[in-house]
């Protein structure tokens, strides 16, 4: 995953060659995060134009493939959680929730996938008073629907536990040898331990969520958020070394 000590550091080089003036490691983490998420944001509009690529027969296929790439990114940020106790039919959404995937009835698994039932989702208040008002539509235990709005309300309302398929939204992974999610975001820890000079502390860093190759792009995102416009070329060229 991408180094916030290496972006801070390609960022630093950057703007200090453009004479654009000095980035702070607090200027740098209050943005951090903003870009992560900007750019996890872009990727679904990105996965769209993709699939048309795809349908319109431009798409390289096998590794090659721009929808697959994006499928691959995306999948980092796939969650499946359990929700329990529903406060009369409907559920708490979970803090991370980015964008629902699917929804299935049950907790448990088998041999043969999911022990519960497929549910239906819809985002409008007109849309589930036509499901529940159709004698042909109307939801059963066996073909639930869910309204999604501030909460997850689940009908029929006697059905006690979910089974969510999510993207959670983009959080931090620390920088030890073996990285772990970490629900605080990106940021640059250090130390001023030498007058003038902001030493990486790797103890108090955490790293992008977001694969290496994003590297480049998170440079321009955090400089264009400061208000810094950086030569493509010149971003480019010290990306693929730094990558290199």
């Amino acid at each position: 995953m991408a180094s916030v000590q290496r972006v801070y550091a390609a960022l630093k080089a950057l703007v200090n060659k453009d004479q654009k003036g000095f980035v702070t490691p607090q200027i740098f983490n209050s943005f951090a995060s903003v870009a992560q998420t900007n750019i996890y944001n872009r990727l679904f509009d990105d996965q769209k134009n993709a699939l048309r690529f795809r349908r319109a027969g431009v798409d390289a296929g096998r590794e090659m493939s721009k929808e697959k790439q994006i499928k691959e990114d995306l999948s980092t940020f796939i969650k499946v959680d359990t929700l329990t106790n529903p406060s009369s039919g409907v559920f708490a959404k979970p803090n991370d929730l980015g964008r629902i995937i699917s929804i299935r009835t049950g907790n448990t698994f088998s041999d043969s996938g999911y022990s519960g039932d497929q549910v239906s989702i819809v985002y409008d208040q007109d849309d589930i008073d036509r499901v529940l008002s159709s004698s042909l539509s109307a939801p059963t235990s066996g073909s639930p629907v869910a309204l999604v709005s501030s909460g997850i309300e689940i009908f029929p309302t006697n059905i006690s536990s979910l089974k969510i398929r999510y993207y959670k939204l983009p959080e931090g992974l620390t920088t030890d040898a073996t990285p772990a999610k970490n629900p605080a975001q990106p940021r640059f820890g250090y130390s001023s331990s030498v007058a003038g000079i902001d030493l990486y502390l790797a103890s108090a860093s955490i790293d992008f969520e977001l694969p290496e190759h994003y590297f480049g792009e998170l440079v321009v995102e955090i400089a264009q958020l400061i208000g810094v416009n950086l030569r493509n070329a010149d971003v480019v060229n010290y990306s693929t070394a730094e990558i290199t």
